[in-house]
């Protein structure tokens, strides 16, 4: 999921060798040819050298849980070499508010001297998960007006 952290090589160095071609890369031909990344670390999932997770040394992810709830992934700088521990996960439970949940998120951002800058972008993603959640609502059954709602009348 992420780049392992090397002492010697720097994340530029990383970025300028990795940007045109990685395994979470998506290139489009329409839309001027806009390019995409599907890495879970990357909160607005463009392909840039200030959101890409994998070449950070501090990234962040939300990610949809189980049950309604939300997931956040964040980069520890300490274990970033041991694949296992690379990565700390916070569960926000479903039956939270989105308030709540907006709150939980930027508070892991900033107050823990993590990327302020990644803050918005979390909060947005944490809302367009939020909305993908929410149940569907079945469409209501059109009123009839005018000389159908008088035939519908006189039938019944």
């Amino acid at each position: 999921m992420s780049a392992p952290a090397l002492n010697n090589v720097s994340s530029d160095l990383i970025w300028a060798i990795v940007r045109d071609n990685h395994c979470f890369l998506s290139k489009s031909r329409r839309n001027g040819g806009a390019q995409f990344s599907s890495d879970p670390l990357n909160l607005t999932n463009k392909n840039t050298r200030k959101h890409a997770g994998f070449v950070n040394d501090k990234a962040l992810g939300v990610v949809p849980g189980e049950k309604g709830g939300l997931v956040i992934l964040s980069k520890t700088i300490k274990n970033s070499t041991k694949p296992a521990k690379a990565f700390s996960k916070t569960n926000i439970s479903g039956a939270k508010s989105t308030r709540k949940a907006y709150k939980a998120v930027a508070n892991q951002t900033t107050k823990s001297g993590y990327r302020a800058d990644l803050r918005q972008y979390a909060v947005e993603r944490v809302s367009a998960i939020r909305r993908a959640q929410r149940p569907v609502k079945e469409a209501a059954e059109p009123k009839l007006r005018g000389k159908k709602a008088q035939k519908a009348a006189e039938s019944s």
